[in-house]
């Protein structure tokens, strides 16, 4: 199989859907055909790599944002010889330290009890770069949020909150692989993908300057280049 014809499939991060990678995915058309995962129909990071895997093609590449990230790592246990390249942006290999987990389970009650709120402009401080909440970034953000709604939201917070440390994974990693992250990212410390950098052999770090947690629409030339770069390379 010619790398360039090598399928590439797209994780999405929490509360994200295929907007989250629309203008890489479309750039890359030239070069690779790309396929959305939906990750919205499981509360188990097991379950959700079970369903990508099933309509996943024989071999692929394999990009994963922050819990596209997590599911990733699954995909590997399950399935290592699938994956022929692997990118991990804006994620990490640890489970959430106490602190996280609490505020996740805070979350994860208030929209039990129906006060789902989605991505509010108060929270995209956290999502993206200050230069742009107020933009259509932030816009689209908001709105990615809302279509995916509550009950996904619920389905993946206990994903997310259950899900197993993949640091023992790393050192086993044996294929091609890029790390991402914007240097602001206020979700996913930097530090994170630094380990990740560290740990997996070979692996690439990339940092994207004036950038926060969603690199693929903040910043999506310069992911596409990335990415471009991950799939041609070596």
């Amino acid at each position: 199989m010619r790398m360039a014809s090598l399928p590439l499939v797209l994780l999405p991060g929490l509360l994200c859907d295929a907007r989250l990678w629309r203008d890489p995915a479309a750039a890359l058309a030239d070069l690779t055909r790309v396929h959305h995962a939906d990750l919205t129909l499981d509360d188990s990071v097991a379950g959700m790599a079970a369903r990508v895997l099933e309509a996943a093609p024989p071999v692929f590449a394999l990009a994963g944002l922050s819990m596209g990230g997590y599911v990733a790592f699954e995909i590997l246990r399950q399935a290592p010889e699938r994956v022929a390249r692997l990118a991990l942006l804006d994620t990490s290999a640890r489970t959430d330290p106490p602190k996280r987990r609490a505020v996740r389970k805070a979350g994860l009650a208030l929209a039990e009890s129906g006060r789902f709120a989605g991505v509010t402009r108060k929270l995209l401080p956290q999502l993206v770069h200050e230069s742009r909440v107020e933009s259509e970034v932030g816009d689209a953000v908001m709105a990615m949020a809302q279509r995916v709604g509550r009950d996904a939201f619920l389905r993946q917070q206990r994903a997310i909150i259950d899900r197993p440390d993949s640091l023992p994974l790393l050192p086993a990693i044996a294929v091609p692989t890029l790390v991402g992250v914007g240097e602001d990212d206020r979700m996913t410390l930097p530090e994170e993908s630094r380990l990740l950098h560290e740990r997996i052999p070979g692996a690439r770090l990339h940092v994207f300057a004036r950038c926060g947690h969603l690199p693929p629409m903040e910043a999506p030339q310069e992911t596409t280049a990335v990415l471009r770069d991950w799939l041609q390379a070596p």
